[in-house]
């Protein structure tokens, strides 16, 4: 067998959609205009596609405070945390997650991929069991198998089958690591967080949750879904990224005083090159502005609740609940394919995904709003799916 035989199969089905037309995979955005603005290539979009949830990839403040660290610092640390990778930014910006979290320890991580990586497979080691969110981000079940703890799936947010699994272990059970995340990526759903802590402080266990996608959208000050339902003492550790709310690249984690040996245990953390010292700059000034202007939030859900219930008049079928994660649900491969190439023409810009990355099978067109967008940009995405709607030849779920 040839070293790229086994991919045959994938590589056919990724030549299907590539015959005519832009490819999904891997769409290269020509220009960006502004958070919420784009060309590919003669077409000028709304950018709907993307976890930008603050807007804050143009914040001037943030811009102007990398810049500055490009100049003083250079362009890269060219070394890990453990080696010469820790500057006194990072460690700053460590306690200043500290402060905003109200957590002893935090430890920032060069991807979020990297943060779930580095925490979870160094302490979901062979004599541990992980009770996962079967809907959980690939990065988790990584983590868990780098690990190389026993894993046992429940359903998607099924706090009852979390249950009865826990019971099933006995004993055991008190010193498992139940995972799961805050927003779900996906369909814009979110963790019963109140019914796993109950369940965690009957039972036992460890907590750990995934904030990726509701950090700096959740909570009353943005801490994320454990905030918002009040549940934050019942987490042992919350992870998260820099690459959605916060507008760049890195990951953390968030917790007790003991997490710190993570740092001279975990590998990812050890042999990773450390985040660049602009990267950080610019996350410290965006974390002071979530702290700072609680109105961002406002905005972005009063843009998902206008997206969402424009949609759902037109009778698109979409996610459970309202969400900054907005999907749409569509009948086949080909027509979100081809919708997909169509909301584009329309100059709307939004995520194709297929199974196996979508759950239960299906085909969605995954949008995303932010608090940079306007009522009119907003109206625009809608205006382009009611177009599309009324082609013939268009096959979508109706709610």
């Amino acid at each position: 067998m040839g070293l790229y035989e086994k991919f045959t199969r994938i590589a056919n089905q990724r030549e299907q959609f590539q015959i005519s037309g832009l490819n999904p995979f891997g769409t290269c955005i020509d220009e960006i205009y502004s958070a919420t603005e784009g060309r590919i290539g003669d077409q000028k979009i709304v950018l709907a596609g993307t976890n930008n949830y603050l807007g804050l990839t143009f914040n001037p403040e943030a811009i102007t405070s990398g810049q500055k660290a490009l100049e003083v610092q250079g362009t890269g640390t060219t070394g890990s945390r453990m080696a010469n990778g820790s500057y006194g930014s990072h460690l700053a910006l460590e306690r200043e997650l500290e402060a905003f979290f109200d957590r002893p320890t935090a430890i920032v991580f060069s991807t979020g991929y990297t943060a779930n990586l580095g925490i979870i497979s160094t302490l979901a080691d062979p004599n541990r069991v992980v009770l996962i969110d079967e809907d959980c981000h690939a990065s988790i079940y990584d983590a868990c198998v780098l690990g190389g703890a026993q894993i046992i799936r429940f359903r998607h947010n099924d706090a009852h089958d979390l249950e009865k699994r826990m019971l099933r272990l006995g004993e055991q059970a008190k010193e498992t690591i139940i995972i799961v995340e805050g927003i779900y990526s996906m369909l814009g759903d979110v963790a019963p967080l109140v019914e796993i802590a109950e369940i965690k402080r009957r039972l036992g266990g460890y907590l750990l949750v995934d904030e990726a996608h509701s950090f700096g959208v959740m909570g009353a000050t943005g801490r994320g879904l454990a905030q918002d339902l009040g549940v934050e003492k019942d987490v042992d550790i919350l992870l998260g990224t820099f690459s959605k709310s916060l507008a760049s690249i890195g990951g953390f984690a968030v917790g007790s005083e003991a997490m710190e040996v993570m740092r001279y245990s975990s590998r990812p953390y050890i042999f990773t090159a450390s985040p660049s010292p602009s990267s950080i700059a610019s996350v410290r000034t965006s974390l002071k502005i979530i702290a700072q202007q609680p109105e961002l939030r406002e905005k972005l859900w009063d843009n998902a609740n206008r997206l969402y219930q424009g949609l759902a008049k037109l009778g698109y079928e979409q996610g459970p609940r309202i969400s900054p994660v907005v999907p749409v649900m569509i009948g086949s491969k080909e027509d979100g394919l081809r919708f997909w190439r169509d909301l584009i023409t329309k100059g709307v810009y939004v995520n194709l995904v297929l199974p196996p990355a979508a759950p239960a099978g299906i085909t969605l067109l995954r949008c995303s709003v932010n608090a940079a967008h306007s009522d009119q940009q907003i109206d625009t995405i809608i205006q382009a799916f009611a177009e599309l709607k009324s082609q013939n030849g268009v096959v979508f779920n109706q709610a």
